[in-house]
């Protein structure tokens, strides 16, 4: 039996999806976004009819630090001291003979492999002098919309005309 590709994009994701959904206003903070929900919660608003959605994403990239051919290889060899230490554990308990040689020799085989393996990666990133920085990413929204589902629109901007306005200020 095949299926169509679209099957997943018609599957309803409960909590996520809105019947009709109209917008109640874009805010420049997800605090103002979520002021504005709480005030319609506290006023006994259907807020479960209700959604707030990020809008003009962007990725922001944070630099964490310079990555070395010493910082790799320290990395590489610990996790392949510890990957060689739990094999070494694992070979004494279930194996017969010599225990505390492979509690010896497996770690160091293991931070062996593991500084040869590392500086092997470390070469293949770092080709001609690029991306030799850590980072993290995260990509974070610029505006906030309220959306609320059709029927319910009237009831929630009738509720938020009455709002005051010092609300909004975020502390």
């Amino acid at each position: 039996m095949a299926m169509s590709s679209n099957v997943s994009a018609s599957i309803p994701r409960p909590g996520l999806d809105l019947e009709y959904p109209m917008s109640l206003g874009v805010y420049d903070s997800y605090e103002q976004a979520q002021k504005v929900v709480d005030y319609l919660s506290d006023n006994e608003f259907e807020v479960q009819n209700m959604a707030i959605v990020g809008t003009e994403l962007k990725t922001v990239e944070r630099v964490t630090g310079r990555i070395t051919r010493t910082k790799v290889a320290a990395a590489g060899a610990m996790s392949g001291l510890w990957m060689g230490l739990f094999v070494g554990l694992a070979f004494s308990i279930f194996g017969d003979g010599n225990q505390l040689g492979f509690l010896i020799s497996t770690p160091i085989f293991g931070a062996i492999f593991g500084l040869i393996w590392s500086q092997i990666g470390f070469a293949a990133i770092t080709r001609g002098g690029t991306r030799d920085f850590s980072s993290v990413s995260q990509v974070v929204a610029t505006k906030y919309e309220v959306l609320v589902e059709h029927r319910f629109a009237e009831r929630a901007r009738e509720l938020l005309s009455a709002m005051p306005a010092g609300m909004m200020t975020i502390r």
